[in-house]
């Protein structure tokens, strides 16, 4: 904590007079451009990777970046409720979904379940990305084979795009091109950005 405390003094004193009018614009308002649905991994840092300042994204972050399906519920739907409000209220033009190189939560698809009987509700929120898991295990048999882990990783971002769009709104906002959506995969140890290509099935680096 005392590392903290120490950073928010550090950055009253520097970064904020050196954004002060940024800040004072945005004291009211928020007119982000994009929605970031992350991983809650705390090593992707979103505004860090996208060099990106405060009031430009709206940012959702989850365990393995997940995407629920669209649905009309009582219950206290978190993303849900984010999306809904970023794209009806906010007007963002983007999302984009951000998955990232070894995924805890990813690799805990394949974990037994006595393994997350401490963590019950994690357990259920993972049973949203267990289609990517069927999929990776008709392609690879083997789970010693590294390439089980980026493959689970990249196929859960396809997975939580197709979610996206059984949104209503989005699919609406999409005919009418008034929104893109993207699909990310960021390689923690290179710093490098690869970004799916709908037209060829595959993720390529953005450069």
């Amino acid at each position: 904590m005392h590392k903290m405390i120490e950073g928010i003094l550090e950055f009253r004193e520097k970064d904020f007079e050196e954004y002060r009018t940024l800040f004072e614009g945005l004291s009211r308002k928020q007119s982000p451009h994009t929605l970031f649905i992350g991983c809650s991994d705390s090593r992707v840092v979103p505004n860090l990777i996208t060099k990106t300042l405060p009031g430009e994204l709206f940012m959702i972050r989850n365990i393995a970046n997940i995407v629920p399906r669209y649905r009309q519920s009582q219950e206290f739907l978190a993303t849900t409720s984010a999306i809904e409000y970023a794209v009806q209220v906010l007007d963002v033009e983007n999302i984009v979904v951000c998955g990232h190189s070894n995924c805890g939560g990813c690799a805990s698809l394949y974990l037994p379940d006595n393994d997350l009987e401490k963590i019950p509700h994690t357990k259920k929120w993972l049973e949203l990305a267990h289609p990517v898991k069927e999929k990776v295990m008709n392609q690879i048999h083997d789970k010693e084979d590294p390439a089980m882990e980026w493959l689970t990783e990249q196929l859960n971002v396809i997975e939580q795009l197709k979610h996206l769009y059984s949104y209503p709104f989005i699919n609406k906002r999409l005919e009418e091109n008034k929104i893109n959506i993207y699909g990310w995969y960021y390689l923690i140890e290179s710093g490098e950005i690869f970004n799916y290509n709908d037209d060829s099935h595959s993720f390529e680096l953005i450069k």
